[in-house]
């Protein structure tokens, strides 16, 4: 009997240390666990050398040229000096894994772990490093085109919004007030000066889930599963809406605010245009957020995705958000 196909599947800890260890030729004894289940599945490793990262791309999530491409990125940035955890090849030379699930074949790619810890409040002076940090893989990047996604106002606002109708009915007061949001920031979009506007590679994920500090607060940056081409802008406006929805006391919010803003600035200057463009483009960060979760899963099922859960991110993160910094566009839009 055939077994019954499947959409997605947590692949067997057990199995992959096991896997791992004839694919790396580590000392027996790998220890294996699934940490992470989102996007994509994330596994802790644990070897005879360390610790390190299993990443097991979801089915058709990313083309293995894609990925080859994020990997090429991190080694980049690697050999620049920019704290990224980055990939390990195998004992035959190779970064990605095939791998033959149940839904059918994903790919994966071993991680070096990143030293410290995920914090959600740290110390102003690491919201400074993040800003250096960010500036410098920005200076290195500008201009370098990776063969991936290219983010543009209909990636970001317009087919994000077509995976969100899946969910939400046009009737709803939600998605009356995202398709209002959605002209607004089109043309605001269409009206920016791209000629004062930096292009590059962008991570499009720098917030505390992915950077883990340690001990002596240093950073390091992780999840480049987002990575493509666009204004790089973009890294600047998810930290800072990411900050404000973290951290809800205004002064507080906006001291770290200035630190990490004075850490970007220190490496590589922010043009006017794209100061005034940041909290347009947060609200476009968040749309793409929203699309991507409606994207990756396809049911009520998960905290992920169910539809108390959309409309409160649309009422209490997008909205406020939207509101709060853009009060021109809220006296236009209803």
């Amino acid at each position: 009997m055939n077994p019954f196909p499947v959409t997605s599947s947590n692949l067997s800890a057990p199995h992959l240390a096991l896997f791992l260890q004839t694919q790396y030729h580590t000392a027996p004894g790998v220890a294996c666990r699934l940490i992470k289940s989102g996007v994509n599945d994330t596994y802790q490793v644990t070897t005879d050398t360390g610790k390190y990262v299993f990443r097991v791309y979801s089915l058709q999530w990313r083309t293995r040229e894609e990925i080859s491409e994020e990997l090429r990125l991190l080694i980049l940035l690697k050999d620049q000096g920019i704290p990224v955890s980055w990939p390990v090849a195998d004992a035959t030379g190779n970064y990605i894994q095939t791998l033959q699930a149940p839904e059918g074949e994903r790919f994966g790619v071993l991680f070096t772990y990143a030293a410290g810890e995920k914090l959600t409040h740290y110390a102003d002076e690491i919201h400074f490093k993040t800003g250096a940090v960010m500036a410098r893989m920005h200076q290195l990047t500008q201009q370098l085109p990776l063969n991936r996604v290219t983010y543009t106002s209909k990636i970001l606002l317009e087919d994000s919004l077509e995976q969100v109708k899946k969910f939400l009915d046009a009737d709803t007061p939600e998605m009356a007030f995202l398709l209002s949001a959605q002209q607004y920031l089109l043309r605001a979009y269409a009206a920016a000066d791209t000629s004062k506007i930096r292009q590059g590679v962008v991570h499009m994920d720098i917030w505390f889930d992915n950077m883990n500090i340690n001990h002596d607060n240093q950073i390091t940056i992780f999840d480049f599963d987002f990575c493509g081409n666009g204004w790089q802008c973009l890294d600047i406006a998810y930290y800072i809406l990411q900050l404000h929805s973290l951290i809800r006391e205004m002064p507080e919010c906006q001291a770290k605010l200035d630190r990490f803003l004075e850490g970007y600035n220190a490496v590589l200057p922010i043009s006017e245009e794209e100061k005034r463009l940041l909290p347009m483009l947060g609200v476009c960060m968040y749309f793409f957020y929203l699309g991507i979760q409606c994207q990756r899963y396809d049911n009520w099922s998960n905290s992920f995705l169910n539809e108390a859960y959309l409309k409160r991110f649309i009422t209490v993160l997008v909205k406020r958000y939207y509101e709060l910094y853009l009060p021109a566009a809220s006296t236009v839009n209803p």
